[in-house]
This record gives structure tokens, C-alpha cells and sequence, in this order.
């Protein structure tokens, strides 16, 4: 059990960001244990063959990331500093890591690391170097081309997020994010089965990161001198891979039309427009005429996330919903 005890300023402090990093690298355990990450399957599948076909060694990365993972090293995944970081500045921020934290990191991996970490070990830089370069093909070869649609997926949860803590503070924000996550007396609680230790949080406050490959699990970095994070699974995960058509509850169709229904169904998680056509199988034109028309009915209400429109089902579609299924 992790237990982050928050102050006022702390609190303040909570900030929301999600890594192409984070995601390359705990992706990793779901090419190595897909039994424990069934919902990635269909991403396996084709990060495998590409990977292959494109004859990437990701060695140094594997050697990094032992199964069971119990630790993953922190100057592997630094906290991102902004909201929305640059796969390229994250990786030169792990190229100029102190030689010191890269020792530190791989002490406290300990036996599980590879052969890898003895290299890295004695010369931090040349072996940073040679990571960020591992990092850099794999990115490029098995996690770029689906980059829109998890991007998508993380900046929906980002403005979920943010709303919840607008509308109720860290209560409301932690009440639903996971179930290995609660918040009670000012303190934050996050059950490890491998990692039992307490801290104040020191007015540093919380990075909050949303990750699809974090599922089903939660990650946390508490060690000085990082920023405290929490990276979690994004609500609607389920959606992340999904082809094809969804279908809208019937009864409610024939009231507010398919098309209608069915793209109120897939707001489970805010979304952009051209994710909702790619799920839903409408045209994008068709996507966004429907919503428009959700819009000014005020079942549907639209976020901007920098150059991304993301739309959000409101508390009347939700309830609409709610009767809908349960009759």
C-alpha cells in the first residue's frame, strides 16, 4: 500500500499530463504477457508482425522491464513536465539523466534487470543513448500508427478529469479513476502487492497520467527526487481497439434516431469527432451533423483539448441512457 498524505497546496498542485513514454514503455509488458492483457490483443497482434517485418530489437527495452514487474526503473519514465509532452524532448530528458539516478534506478530493479543494465550501469551515457535509440524504433514501428486513437482516448479522460476536480475537489477526482485508488482524510491510498510505504507529499503535489497500456494495473513513481505520479487506465479502455459498427440502446434509437443513440452509446469517454466516425462507421460529415443536432438538444457538450474538439455526453444523456437500459 502506497499512502500520500496531501496538504492545501498540494492539492493545488494536482496537474494532468499524459507521455508517449509512459505509454512505449509499459506497453512493453503487454508484448511480453498477453494473457495478462487480453484487451490489447488486437494491438499485439500487429505490433509483433510489425516489429518482425521491420526487424526491431528492443533488447535493451525488454532488459529494462523484467516480468513479473514489480519496479520499473523511474529514470526510464521521468514524470512528463508538461500536459502534453514531446515524444522527442521526453527522450532527450532521459538522455541527460544524472549517472547517479540511472544507478540508483537499476539498484533498486536489482536481479530482475538483463544484461542490458550491467552496460548501463557502467557508462550511463553511451547506454542512454543506446535506450533512447531502442525507444525511438520501437515508438516509430509498433505504437505510432495507432498514436491518434490512444491520444484521443487520454485527452478525453484528461477533460473528464479536470471537470470532476472543478466540480468536487480530490474526493470527486479519485472517487471513480480505480479501484486500487481511494481518497480519505487528506491522504491518497493506491494498493501495491509489492511496495508498502507512506510520505508526505511536501507541497509537491500529483501528476495524474492517463495510460491505455496501463491497464489493468496502476503505476506510481513516490521516490524523491521525481514528482509523486499516478498513472492509471483512461476510462471507455474498452474502446480503444474497436472496429466496426456500435450499436445504440434500440428503444432509445427509435426516439432520437440510430445514429443518433448509437454515438450517444459511444460517449462513454469524451471524443473527438473523426475517433467517433472511426468506431461508429459513419462519415465524419455524418458524425458531426448528428452532433450538432445532440448539441442543441443539450444531450451532448463540446471541450476544447488544443487543436481537438472532444464532445462529452451531459448529465440528461446520461440519465437517458441510465432508463433506456434499464428498461
Amino acid at each position: 500500500m502506497l499512502e500520500l498524505a496531501f496538504s492545501t497546496e498540494d492539492v493545488l498542485r494536482i496537474r494532468f499530463a499524459f507521455s508517449p513514454l509512459w505509454e512505449a514503455v509499459v506497453s512493453v509488458r503487454a508484448l511480453r504477457h498477453p494473457a495478462d492483457r487480453a484487451l490489447h490483443l488486437p494491438w499485439i497482434r500487429r505490433a509483433r508482425r510489425a516489429l518482425f517485418a521491420a526487424r526491431v530489437d528492443i533488447g535493451p527495452l525488454l532488459d529494462l522491464v523484467p516480468t513479473p514487474t514489480h519496479y520499473i526503473p523511474d529514470f526510464l519514465t521521468p514524470p512528463p513536465t508538461t500536459p502534453v509532452p514531446d515524444f522527442a524532448a521526453e527522450l532527450a530528458a532521459v538522455r541527460a539523466i544524472a549517472p547517479a539516478e540511472v544507478r540508483a534506478g537499476l539498484q533498486r530493479l536489482g536481479t530482475a534487470a538483463g544484461p542490458f543494465a550491467a552496460r548501463l550501469a557502467d557508462d550511463p551515457a553511451s547506454g542512454l543513448a543506446e535506450l533512447a535509440d531502442t525507444v525511438t524504433a520501437y515508438w516509430e514501428v509498433a505504437l505510432a500508427p495507432d498514436w491518434p486513437r490512444v491520444r484521443g482516448l487520454l485527452e478525453g479522460e484528461i477533460a473528464y478529469r479536470a471537470r470532476r476536480l472543478a466540480e468536487g475537489g480530490a474526493y470527486l477526482l479519485f472517487g471513480d479513476l480505480h479501484e486500487r485508488v481511494s481518497f480519505a482524510d487528506d491522504r491518497l491510498y493506491v494498493r501495491h502487492t509489492h511496495w508498502h510505504t507512506s510520505r508526505s507529499l511536501d507541497g509537491s503535489g500529483l501528476v495524474l497520467v492517463p495510460s491505455v497500456f496501463a491497464w489493468p494495473s496502476v503505476y506510481t513513481i513516490s521516490q524523491r527526487p521525481w514528482q509523486p505520479t499516478l498513472l492509471y487506465p483512461p476510462r471507455g479502455i474498452a474502446t480503444v481497439w474497436e472496429t466496426g459498427t456500435a450499436a445504440g440502446p434500440e428503444a432509445l434509437g427509435a426516439v432520437l434516431g440510430r445514429a443518433r443513440a448509437r454515438l450517444l452509446a459511444e460517449l462513454v469517454a469524451p471524443a473527438s469527432t473523426t475517433e467517433l466516425a472511426r468506431r461508429t462507421g459513419l462519415t465524419p460529415g455524418a458524425v458531426s451533423q448528428q452532433l450538432t443536432l445532440l448539441r442543441s438538444a443539450g444531450l451532448v457538450a463540446a471541450h476544447r483539448a488544443g487543436r481537438v474538439v472532444l464532445y462529452a455526453r451531459t448529465e440528461t444523456a446520461d440519465a437517458l441512457l441510465a432508463v433506456s437500459a434499464s428498461r
